[in-house]
Parts: C-alpha cells; structure tokens; sequence
C-alpha cells in the first residue's frame, strides 16, 4: 500500500519507496502561508510535486531516515500549541497521526512537533521501520505498528487505558469529532479535540465540527470563515480559531512562547482580510 497524503491547496499526492508516483490537481490555487514560506504564487501540480520531494529530501518524510526533532514551523499550529499545552503540563499527552507509522500517542513536546509540525493532511500511510523505531525510541505509542492504521478514536481509548485523562486529539472529519466527545463522557476524560485538514469539508460537516471541537485550523474552508464564531483567533490569513474556553486558555498559553511582539486586542471574530485568505476557497 503506497503513503496518499494531501497538501498545499489539497492535493493528492501518493507516494512509494520514499518516491513521489502521482500528483493531482490542486483544489486551491493560492496560499498566504506557501507563498511566504516557499514563494509559490501559483499553486499548481508541479508545484506540489516539488514541495514534497523537498520534504523527503530535507527531512525525510516518508523514509528511514525520517528526522523527528524539527524546529517550530509556524507560531500557531495544532503541533506547536500541543507542545506548549505538554510543555506547561496542561495536557497529559496527546494522540496525532506521523506518516509511517499511523496514529500515535505521545506526550513528548519535541516529538509531537518532530511528527506534526510539517505534516499536511496524512489520509492513509503503511508502516515505515524507521519512523516507528524513532517514535519508540522518543517514548511514543504507537497505536498499531503492523498496519499503521489512522484511528484518533481507538488512540484516545488506548491513551485512556495507560491511565492519561487531558488528552489533545487531532481530527480531520467532523464524525470523529461526534465520536470522541461520546468516549469523553463514557471514560470521563478531559480532551482538547483540535480540527485540521478542513478544506473541502461540506457546510454540514464543519457545523458538526465547530460543535465538537475545541480548537480548530480554518485551511481554505469557505465554510469554516462563513460560520465560525470563536472565541480567539490568531492569524489573519489562515487563522487558527478557539472555539471552547480550555482551546482559548491554551492558545493564549502557546502565545508566551512566540518570540516577536504579539498585538492582543478585542474585536469582533472572525477577523479575515480579503486579501489575504487563501483563493479558490473549498
């Protein structure tokens, strides 16, 4: 079974043996974050192409060599705001998804980040040695080595039964979402569910997940900026939205550790420059 991932304007993108073997077309045609990160103007297929063969070859996504100690990648995302909630202690360990290896429960700061922070929209992997030996080795749980399977449900369980309570989630369908809040009261845990991955998600699908979540990322979903009503916001162009009070008390948390001047005002939210949002919005 080849690795399918989706990124940079939600692109399928499959790979095999650490290869790139097919691309697709991309469903949004600008991102701020990409043109300021890698200066791509135009979203295209060749583009995506050359994104991931550059994460394979710097850092070794879908291979052995996997690195799983990365720098912050931006000041406000779903990894770099789980390492400061386990850094701080307000969360006992998290369960997120690594290419090679699957679902995983850790509550190492650097390695969650290692896993997340450049990962985009991971829909089915295979297991990848190396990166499953590396997790161990940093003191995650892998959820199934012999499949890698993706199951955020089945990873709060089993996080559940290593005696964890405040638990941070990440969830890429609104479904899962439903599901998690059901097995919160059922074990009587503490989550924080955290949306990602949301282009492309019906109307229907992102009110479920507004409900159900705690934090949320806005990708390119019309609907998401159409029908969020957060709590806090950081960022302008692709913002990151609290929408309970525990997400707004730990992205306000992840703020101390942003080393340039931060601006903290009162407004009506959502905030969202036109030109700024990403174009094509799915």
């Amino acid at each position: 079974m080849p690795h399918i991932i989706e990124l940079v304007g939600k692109t399928r993108v499959v790979i095999k043996d650490g290869k790139v073997i097919e691309v697709g077309e991309p469903e949004v045609e600008w991102c701020p974050i990409f043109a300021k990160v890698r200066g791509i103007q135009r979203i295209t297929s060749e583009e995506v192409k050359k994104n991931i063969e550059f994460r394979i070859s710097d850092f070794g996504m879908f291979t052995d060599k996997r690195k799983l100690e990365l720098e912050d990648f931006v000041g406000f995302g779903a990894s770099e705001v789980m390492l400061t909630g386990l850094s701080r202690g307000l969360l006992d360990t998290t369960v997120t998804a690594c290419e090679g290896a699957g679902t995983v429960i850790s509550n190492n700061p650097i390695l969650v980040q290692g896993m997340g922070g450049r990962m985009s929209g991971l829909v089915e992997t295979e297991p990848i040695n190396g990166i499953i030996n590396g997790i161990q080795e940093r003191g995650g749980i892998v959820l199934d080595p012999s499949t890698a399977k993706i199951d955020p449900v089945a990873g709060v369980r089993k996080a559940a039964e290593l005696g964890y309570k405040k638990i941070a989630v990440t969830v890429a369908f609104a479904e899962t979402a439903k599901e998690l809040r059901k097995l919160e009261a059922e074990l009587g845990l503490d989550l924080i569910v955290i949306g990602v991955h949301v282009t492309g998600l019906s109307k229907e699908e992102v009110q479920t997940l507004i409900e159900n979540a705690d934090i949320t990322t806005s990708c390119a979903s019309k609907y998401m900026r159409d029908l969020v009503k957060p709590l806090a916001q950081v960022g302008t162009a692709v913002p990151l939205f609290a929408l309970t009070q525990k997400g707004k008390e730990l992205v306000i948390e992840r703020a101390k550790d942003i080393k340039s001047p931060i601006l903290i005002n009162t407004m009506p939210l959502p905030t969202l420059p036109e030109n700024k949002q990403p174009r094509e919005l799915k």
